[in-house]
């Protein structure tokens, strides 16, 4: 996985806020999503990431902070200039010395602005999500809280913009309870518009008590439907794209472990992926 430090941060632009709606209830983690209109010349796909500047000055003398997000909806344009959506979810850390909690500089930057501010985006840079040139090729995608964010535009872009696809697309999903389960919900169920097309389902992973931080059951969801994605493995054009939290690796390992029967067959079988370009993750 590639540092912060390594991306170019020269193309610098500046965006204007046209919306900020909180996606999950007051009782939940604040999860918002952003749409931003950007200068001309900006441009971002949804096989893109971009970048945003905080002015933070750091431990190391460095005087601005810069955080990647994935694009999250298929890129528009708004009075002839680049509109991109994001999803940021309000966060903080714990110091690994003081141990004391501290608010997250981009996520509480971008939680706290309104409409009609300014802010200061970079890139667009490299994501490795891309959509496969062979149709027929099968996709596993498996996210976990704003890792939704790059599948949703996938899955759009797929269905509006490549004709005739014909592989399977099988998309994991987790949260802590439904009401965080990001454009799969009653409220805003965006995704739901595909459930209609024959390669396309979806499947909801949840916390058994999201109250007491018990661990989002995203392998049992992946194990469920064990007999479907063996055989998906079975096929050589098959892709897994992964985004989320860090945990996020270990239950992977673990649920494709118990479908290919033993921890070294799925270590094969994931070496074979990943010598192929065939497995991708962003995981922060």
């Amino acid at each position: 996985m590639a540092n912060l430090a390594d991306f170019d941060v020269k193309n610098k632009y500046q965006a204007t806020i046209k919306k900020s709606e909180r996606l999950t209830p007051a009782s939940t983690e604040e999860i918002r999503e952003i749409v931003l209109e950007v200068q001309p010349g900006f441009e971002c796909q949804v096989d893109q990431s971009f970048g945003v500047l905080v002015k933070a000055t750091d431990e190391f003398g460095n005087k601005f902070h810069h955080r990647l997000y994935s694009v999250a909806d298929l890129p528009g344009k708004t009075n002839g200039n680049p509109l991109i959506t994001m999803l940021v979810k309000r966060c903080s850390y714990v110091d690994d010395f003081s141990g004391e909690r501290y608010p997250g500089i981009a996520s509480n930057y971008l939680c706290d602005r309104k409409v009609g501010d300014e802010i200061t985006v970079t890139g667009p840079h490299k994501l490795p999500f891309v959509v496969p040139e062979d149709k027929n090729a099968n996709l596993i995608l498996v996210g976990m809280g704003t890792g939704i964010a790059p599948f949703r535009a996938f899955v759009k872009h797929i269905y509006k913009n490549v004709k005739d696809w014909k592989g399977k697309i099988r998309l994991f999903y987790g949260a802590r309870s439904g009401l965080e389960l990001l454009y799969l919900n009653d409220a805003d169920g965006d995704l739901t518009n595909y459930y209609d097309e024959a390669t396309f389902e979806a499947f909801h992973a949840l916390s058994p008590r999201p109250h007491m931080a018990d661990p989002i059951a995203l392998d049992e969801a992946i194990e469920g439907n064990a007999a479907e994605i063996l055989e998906m493995l079975n096929h050589t054009n098959t892709y897994i794209y992964v985004a989320g939290y860090d945990k996020v690796k270990a239950m992977l390992d673990k649920a494709f472990a118990n479908i290919l029967g033993s921890k070294e067959n799925w270590e094969t079988r994931k070496a074979e992926l990943v010598a192929g370009g065939k497995w991708a993750e962003v995981i922060y």
